[in-house]
């Protein structure tokens, strides 16, 4: 690797550690419980969106009633290379934050990399240098101002997910979740292997897909133990993958969601208080009720009405969705699309 491309990450991570507070596990700002903080995703693809993404960075900077950012994955087009130096310039732009910075991975920078145009990488390496620049200290996000958060890398059989974490603020319980397109990883990685294939898949990609649904559905139920324990008023769940609400669970491109889907289902409904599942990967803006409280196979007309599903905005759209969060309220949770002028026009 580059050493100035390292000295560079090496420096936005010291200036991010430099600026913590003494707010172990985020529990500030009581004095105010509504808060407010910027959802993104898909976002900045190709090289001709870094400086409209800057643009979004100035704005999210320049409203001081957001407190963090949550980016869902996806941080270049699944068409673009997987190299370090990609990587590291994505990351270092994500530092340009004022507030705390909290992402979890997508399809196009790992899963996806075997493809031709990506460099046919293995996943599995790309994955593991991805984690070990986006997650320098799993207990803290990035960010300026970054905040302490409970990594599931400190549990038991878990330590390799350090992309998994959760927070509290203000009595909301915020997780991440490494779902990713691609089926999960269930799509084959046809770049370097033409054998593989759904009925005969690679045993280090199944190995993989297989570990880490076993870590989310973990950390699902954790998140709403926790949320239990602390009686919190709401969850905000955030992972990068569109698990197809809209296909029945016996079609193949459902398959790597089935699991959690019915998990949160299952969760959402004991919890009876709002819940919302955040996520990419479609790049349209979208908020709906994707859940029947009984089947949850396909779209029906009954709904699970405290499951909230918010799609953020994606490339070439380079906008980005402000969550207002008010505890006290029957909601908790709205959301108020930030349609960024200078961005209109991109194509």
């Amino acid at each position: 690797m580059n050493k100035s491309l390292v000295s560079g990450v090496l420096i936005a991570v010291c200036l991010a550690q430099n600026t913590l507070a003494d707010n172990k596990y985020e529990h500030e700002h009581k004095d105010d419980s509504e808060f407010s903080f910027a959802l993104i995703g898909d976002t900045p693809y190709g090289d001709n969106q870094i400086a409209p993404f800057d643009n979004v960075i100035r704005e999210i900077n320049d409203d001081k009633s957001v407190k963090f950012v949550m980016h869902a994955g996806d941080i270049k087009s699944g068409g673009a290379t997987c190299d370090d130096a990609r990587f590291i310039a994505r990351y270092n732009q994500y530092q340009k934050f004022k507030k705390a910075f909290i992402y979890t991975p997508g399809d196009n920078e790992w899963t996806d990399c075997h493809r031709t145009s990506n460099g046919q990488y293995n996943p599995l390496e790309r994955l593991g240098f991805l984690r070990s620049l986006f997650f320098p200290n799993p207990e803290m996000s990035t960010g300026q101002k970054p905040v302490h958060v409970m990594s599931q890398s400190s549990v038991p059989g878990y330590e390799k997910y350090v992309e998994n974490v959760l927070f509290e603020r203000e009595g909301i319980i915020f997780s991440t979740l490494h779902v990713v397109g691609s089926n999960n990883d269930l799509r084959p990685w046809s770049g370097i292997d033409a054998n593989d294939s759904y009925d005969n898949p690679r045993t280090d990609r199944i190995a993989e897909f297989e570990e880490r649904q076993a870590a989310v559905l973990d950390w699902i139920d954790r998140s709403f133990d926790r949320a239990d324990e602390e009686h919190a008023m709401g969850v905000f769940l955030m992972m990068q993958a569109n698990p197809r609400f809209n296909l029945k669970s016996n079609e193949i491109n459902r398959q790597g969601f089935n699991a959690i889907i019915e998990r949160i289902r299952n969760r959402t409904l004991a919890f009876k208080k709002p819940v919302v599942l955040a996520h990419g990967d479609y790049h349209t803006y979208l908020i709906d009720k994707p859940l029947d409280p009984e089947d949850w196979s396909t779209l029906t007309s009954e709904l699970l009405t405290n499951l909230t599903r918010v799609q953020t905005f994606g490339s070439p759209h380079v906008h980005w969705i402000k969550v207002h969060v008010q505890p006290e309220s029957s909601s908790v949770f709205t959301f108020e699309q930030k349609i960024v002028k200078e961005n209109i026009d991109l194509k």
